[in-house]
């Protein structure tokens, strides 16, 4: 035992010594394009050694004290690494947390530092372990905070690994929040990892934090990422770590944009999204070489102007507004001391982006979720990462308002659902889409008598209650409608739709006898006048739903002639129950 320990410490002091680490590069891709937005640098110790493994090398390098050397050497590796193969996207570097937090590290990773290797902090991300337990959290946070303003990006690694904490994500407010592989591993399947991960990508949104999925293995794992919303991924799918940079297999672009294009046709059958690209106005951008007199004359030309887009190369590198511009240049010599600088000079580099197909209900969110003094400035529309337009908060609030009048005098005033017209927008859509449908159904079996015996508020009760039970179950990416009384509809993928099925029973059944007498619930049925006057004994309330699938109907009046059909074979059921008329 002493022995091999004795030959461990050899081998960590003999790389330390000469350096013998590799470094390899896995590579970050967009899962909306397949661009790739950066390499993470990954360091291995001597191949065919106990100490090739990076997390025996660390944990070994720690118990032993080195944790700073070998931290310290990894990454000089990395950056020389990256410098030679001429690496120009982002370059994700691990970090553990209290050794950035260390005086030495602040003092030697400094902008003259990574010139040595002809790169700029923008293009730095420092990747921090949520694994580590952080020593003294004000001063990392003090630390964090003076990065950022260096231009340096963070990302938490490893977010949703073991029962680790998510308080780390509001403290310090990182660029980029990496998900474990543990919560990525078969999430094609697993409904629970799902509604977690879109639950972050939502908070992330709001945020104005990108989310990156790692450890993606399959294809259909990669698939259901894009489909929650994950903005970037890696993983040995999309490519192992290598030393040299490889292109990205065609199979995995491939499977991104045919992926994207389905999402986006599943997006347009949502009617009450409008996307901002259909608002946004494509006003002259400017240079960064442009002089700031320039920039004030062409404002005073035309004061209708909001401000300019600071191009590079056809991505936004900055924005002016027209109050910015005054702020600076206003005062006995602020136009003295700035007009002849360059507009860079004076930019904004933190603005708000948004993407041309971003609902404009999501961008009106992030505009009012800005600082008080970014409130009212334009917001900067992207195409393909590509300059395309701005919107103002004026335009946007004054959309979002009409759409949401126009939406209203849709909807069923008791369930706040979409009613008739809507539905039927609904339906046209799934019958002109190549994609597959299943459009449920619902009624309540032996509703008249309940109203008859309870009364109407109390009936209004019971459609209440299967209405929130329904935005419950059902994806906001699916539609439910209220077609009227106790009608409504459920339309999704046909594989949803059976298990929207399964699930509205299963609750319904568990949970309507809170609007039943305990008498009544003990008798099992209630007394009241059938259609002939007769008095009759009724069940307690269940549910009957017909499903139709992928079924290719000339109308939708033709289709509801088929709905109406199988509904009729449903309700002659016993209990509650659901029928699917397959294609």
């Amino acid at each position: 035992m002493m022995l091999k320990e004795n030959h461990l410490q050899t081998l960590l002091f003999s790389i330390l010594r000469y350096k013998d680490i590799q470094t390899v590069f896995q590579p970050i891709l967009s899962l909306e394009n397949g661009v790739v937005l950066g390499y993470e640098a990954l360091s291995r110790g001597p191949v065919n050694t106990p100490l090739q493994n990076p997390e025996k090398l660390f944990t070994y390098a720690m118990e032993n004290n080195q944790l700073w050397e070998l931290e310290s050497l990894c990454r000089t590796k990395a950056l020389e690494c990256a410098h030679k193969l001429h690496i120009k996207e982002k370059l994700f570097l691990n970090v553990n947390p209290n050794i950035m937090n260390d005086t030495k590290f602040r003092q030697g990773f400094t902008k003259d530092y990574l010139s040595r290797f002809k790169m700029d902090a923008e293009k730095i991300v420092f990747e921090i372990t949520e694994k580590e337990a952080i020593v003294n959290l004000t001063h990392f946070k003090q630390t964090v905070t003076h990065y950022k303003e260096q231009l340096y990006q963070i990302a938490i690694d490893d977010v949703g690994s073991g029962y680790s904490g998510l308080n780390i994500l509001t403290d310090i407010h990182p660029h980029f929040v990496k998900l474990d592989m543990q919560l990525i591993r078969n999430i094609d399947v697993d409904r629970t990892k799902q509604s977690l991960v879109k639950s972050l990508c939502e908070f992330a949104t709001h945020s104005q934090i990108e989310i990156i999925a790692e450890g993606i293995e399959t294809k259909e794992e990669l698939a259901k990422l894009i489909e929650l919303g994950v903005s970037f991924g890696q993983g040995y799918f999309i490519q192992k770590p290598n030393s040299n940079l490889l292109p990205i297999r065609e199979e995995v672009i491939a499977l991104i944009v045919e992926e994207n294009k389905r999402k986006q046709r599943q997006l347009f059958k949502r009617i009450t999204d409008t996307f901002v690209k259909k608002m946004s106005t494509a006003l002259q951008t400017l240079d960064g070489n442009v002089l700031i007199d320039e920039v004030k004359a062409l404002m005073d030309q035309d004061q209708a102007i909001p401000g300019f887009c600071i191009i590079e190369h056809n991505c936004v590198v900055g924005v002016i507004t027209r109050n910015q511009l005054h702020l600076k240049i206003s005062g006995p010599y602020g136009y003295s001391l700035y007009s002849k600088n360059s507009i860079t000079e004076i930019m904004e580099v933190d603005f708000l982006q948004v993407d041309s197909h971003t609902p404009i209900h999501q961008v009106a969110k992030l505009a009012m979720m800005r600082e008080p003094g970014q409130l009212y400035d334009f917001i900067t529309v992207t195409e393909n990462g590509e300059y395309f337009g701005i919107v103002t908060v004026k335009e946007l609030l004054e959309k979002t308002m009409e759409i949401e009048v126009n939406f209203a005098r849709h909807m069923n005033p008791l369930t706040e659902l979409p009613g008739n017209n809507l539905i039927e927008q609904q339906l046209q859509l799934c019958l002109e889409t190549d994609e597959g449908y299943g459009a449920l159904y619902l009624d309540l079996d032996n509703f008249k008598p309940y109203n008859d015996v309870y009364g109407f508020e109390k009936g209004d009760q019971v459609l209440i209650h299967l209405a929130d039970l329904l935005k419950g179950i059902v994806s906001r990416d699916d539609f439910i409608g209220h077609i009227g009384g106790d009608d409504f509809i459920v339309i999704a993928s046909p594989e949803q739709s059976v298990l929207y099925g399964q699930q509205i029973i299963e609750q319904f059944d568990a949970s309507i006898e809170q609007f039943y007498s305990k008498q009544d619930v003990e008798n099992g049925w209630i007394a009241s006048k059938n259609r002939h006057g007769k008095e009759e004994l009724f069940p307690i309330l269940t549910i009957s739903i017909a499903g139709i699938m992928d079924h290719h109907f000339q109308s939708t009046s033709e289709l509801a002639k088929q709905v109406s059909e199988v509904k009729k074979q449903c309700k002659q059921l016993v209990g509650s129950n659901y029928l699917f008329l397959e294609s």
